[in-house]
């Protein structure tokens, strides 16, 4: 894989871990050479990694998405889907591989999914703790994005997933529309 150059202070995205903030680039030995790596600060763990510079596509690190991406994966999880398997533990399988690429448009099919899956079924432990971290990841990553408060992005997430029921039209909340006929 090629290698990405990422810069101090940057953001990026470190699948299953979350958004993290390259804090520095430094020298460490390894069997007996000097090699680069990046130090990544994880806020949402308080975890810094050490991170091999010529390993970091490899392991899925990238830059934060631009703003567009940000709202196509909003925009995905209010769309209609095809329910997955009755077996949770194939359903686990498939979120778990989308998961894993890191993708931010696969993180909110994910979140989708088992969102939905959820109000159907209770889901099972493992699964519900695979909901839990897309919707973070998902939530990290769009306000970083779009430059938003996470509990403003988890709010439109939630209006996108769960949109509210249908008001009735104006004239049927009037009083005066009813007619006290005795």
């Amino acid at each position: 894989m090629s290698e990405i150059n990422f810069k101090v202070g940057q953001k990026i995205v470190y699948p299953m871990q979350g958004v993290g903030l390259v804090k520095a680039i430094e020298e460490r030995l390894f069997k007996g050479k000097l090699m680069p790596y990046y130090n990544i600060y994880l806020e949402s763990l308080d975890m810094t990694n050490l991170i091999p510079i010529d390993k970091a596509a490899e392991l899925g690190i990238r830059p934060i998405v631009p703003v567009e991406e940000a709202e196509k994966a909003l925009k995905i999880i209010s769309e209609d889907f095809e329910p997955l398997s009755g077996d949770w533990k194939a359903r686990y399988q498939v979120n778990h591989d989308l998961l894993k690429q890191g993708n931010v448009i696969d993180i909110a099919t994910v979140v989708r999914a088992l969102y939905h899956r959820s109000k159907i079924k209770e889901l099972p432990i493992l699964e519900r703790k695979l909901y839990d971290d897309a919707l973070k990841l998902l939530i990290d990553e769009i306000s970083y994005s779009l430059g938003k408060k996470k509990s403003e992005v988890e709010e439109i997430i939630f209006s996108k997933l769960e949109p509210a029921e249908i008001l009735l039209n104006d004239d049927w909340q009037n009083e005066d529309d009813f007619d006290d006929e005795e």
